[in-house]
């Protein structure tokens, strides 16, 4: 059976100061362009067979991809669906905050000009449908939201675990389509 596997951009300014970045266009740190570095070579060195990288339009994402794929020679192409979700009023403040705990409790807040929770989840559920029917395999390069949605996806998850689930920058996961799927 077919699988993809996913992960992060590197490390951002924002991720260092711990605040969302979501929508917005922050570039990689020095150490997150090392990190995608890195894992371009992981990747090649354990023979990871990746037929194509799939990023999203999203600076940091599409940096990332490049170095995997010039390292790799993995072909990549950008996937507008894989864009992090819009926070709205919560982008550029504190990851932690109160505030934004609450309101990301609700699935259908668009958080003052945002995107819910539930029409991420359906832009990346209906693209995983479409990648299943594909007998290739590909490396998805995309935001710490875009990996709570893919593992909801293959895996059940109450509430609580997919608000607190997250990869680190750079970490790669693989998953597998079920037989019959």
């Amino acid at each position: 059976m077919g699988h993809i596997y996913f992960t992060r951009h590197g490390q951002t300014v924002w991720n260092v100061e711990n605040k969302i970045c979501g929508a917005t266009d922050i570039e990689l740190t020095k150490l997150g362009h090392k990190q995608g570095i890195e894992l371009g070579e992981r990747i090649l060195s354990e023979k990871l067979k990746i037929d194509e990288i799939l990023y999203s339009p999203l600076v940091r994402a599409a940096e990332t991809a490049r170095h995997i794929s010039e390292i790799t020679g993995i072909p990549m192409r950008m996937e507008p669906a894989l864009k992090e979700q819009n926070f709205g009023k919560y982008e550029s403040t504190a990851r932690n905050g109160e505030e934004f705990k609450k309101a990301k409790a609700c699935f259908i807040n668009h958080f003052d000009g945002g995107e819910t929770m539930l029409h991420l989840c359906q832009r990346i559920y209906n693209l995983l449908d479409e990648l299943k029917k594909e007998d290739k395999t590909y490396l998805l390069v995309a935001h710490n939201g875009i990996s709570r949605v893919v593992n909801s996806y293959f895996f059940d998850m109450t509430n609580e675990e997919f608000a607190a689930f997250g990869i680190g920058n750079c970490e790669i996961r693989e998953y597998e389509w079920q037989k019959g799927e």
